[in-house]
């Protein structure tokens, strides 16, 4: 249905005594800002046995064009609409993104992916290079093909200059803001999106912390964090919100509809709820078998705690020159 804008049930499942939330968020393919919002409670690295974790796995697509591939930066993700087999649909496919941090912010707006690359070379930019000489940290000028190289093993190049939709050789930064302003997913997501991605193929990216749809007469809303260098204030964001279910969505919203728009973007969590006549429904959550794994290779917990401790550590660190 070209019109749907919901897609996704919201699933929960119950942690095993090897389970940690970053394990949990690769294997359903979440990014890990989104899993944390939607279960603050829980314990990243010990969540505990039978502990039950909510997956956001229930989407509002952004307002924006229904055709080839769509960011929202403010949700992390990233959207994939192709030509259903029948009809005048579009098939839909999401993954988590990792972003640019404060300072090297991902830019918003219309681009094409114009070329694409298996196992490139980084050229790094001599801003970096400088960068990082200057923190004892020094770079080559290009950095070759495999583990070490930030960009993994596939690339989309975009028509804005130095912009790149990429692997990573740090998958645990998916779904933070970690990166140099271009765009990383998961080395099994970027593998599939690559195959299926032409030159020429349309790139939309928006920042919308609030998002909101109808699936069949119900409406729903979610809400994101505010970038941290985004210059809306919560209160910018209600009142454009209000107006965007008004004039969009033909919303008639009393005082405790507003009310209940105003607790959803305060919570921020990302979690899709239903408003039905100034109240908010939350999505039923489908109960589903833990699959949760991660290759034979992947690092012990000790050794992805000491690395989300770094990433989180350079995202915090404003204008620090990370990888792309």
């Amino acid at each position: 249905d070209a019109t749907q804008q919901v897609f996704g049930t919201t699933q929960v499942l119950r942690t095993r005594d090897t389970d940690t939330i970053s394990d949990i968020a690769r294997s359903y393919d979440l990014g890990y800002d989104e899993i944390r919002q939607a279960n603050p409670e829980v314990d990243p690295w010990l969540p505990g046995v039978d502990t039950e974790v909510l997956l956001p796995t229930r989407f509002i697509l952004p307002d924006a064009r229904r055709t080839g591939i769509v960011l929202n930066i403010a949700a992390k993700r990233l959207y994939v609409h192709e030509p259903a087999a029948e009809g005048d649909g579009f098939a839909l496919t999401t993954y988590p993104i990792g972003i640019g941090r404060v300072g090297w912010a991902t830019p918003t707006g219309e681009a094409t992916v114009i070329d694409k690359a298996t196992d490139p070379s980084w050229y790094v930019p001599a801003s970096v290079r400088a960068e990082h000489r200057a923190a004892g940290d020094p770079l080559p000028a290009v950095v070759a093909p495999g583990p070490d190289n930030p960009l993994g093993r596939h690339v989309l190049k975009l028509d804005m200059p130095g912009y790149l939709l990429h692997g990573t050789n740090q998958p645990y930064g998916v779904g933070m803001r970690v990166s140099h302003g271009c765009v990383r997913l998961y080395p099994e997501d970027i593998e599939v999106l690559f195959a299926s991605t032409d030159r020429g193929t349309d790139v939309t990216i928006v920042n919308q912390p609030f998002v909101a749809g109808r699936e069949g007469d119900a409406l729903w809303i979610a809400a994101y964090p505010i970038l941290e260098d985004d210059e809306r204030s919560m209160e910018q964001l209600l009142s454009s919100a209000i107006e965007y279910l008004t004039e969009r969505h033909g919303a008639v919203l009393n005082e405790s509809m507003i009310a209940a728009v105003s607790a959803v973007i305060e919570r921020a969590d990302g979690m899709p709820m239903k408003l039905e006549s100034g109240a908010l429904v939350a999505d039923m959550a489908m109960p589903v078998r833990n699959i949760a794994q991660l290759p034979e290779d992947a690092p012990s917990r000790a050794e992805v705690s000491e690395m989300l401790e770094a990433l989180m550590q350079e995202a915090s660190d404003v204008g620090n020159a990370g990888s792309p």
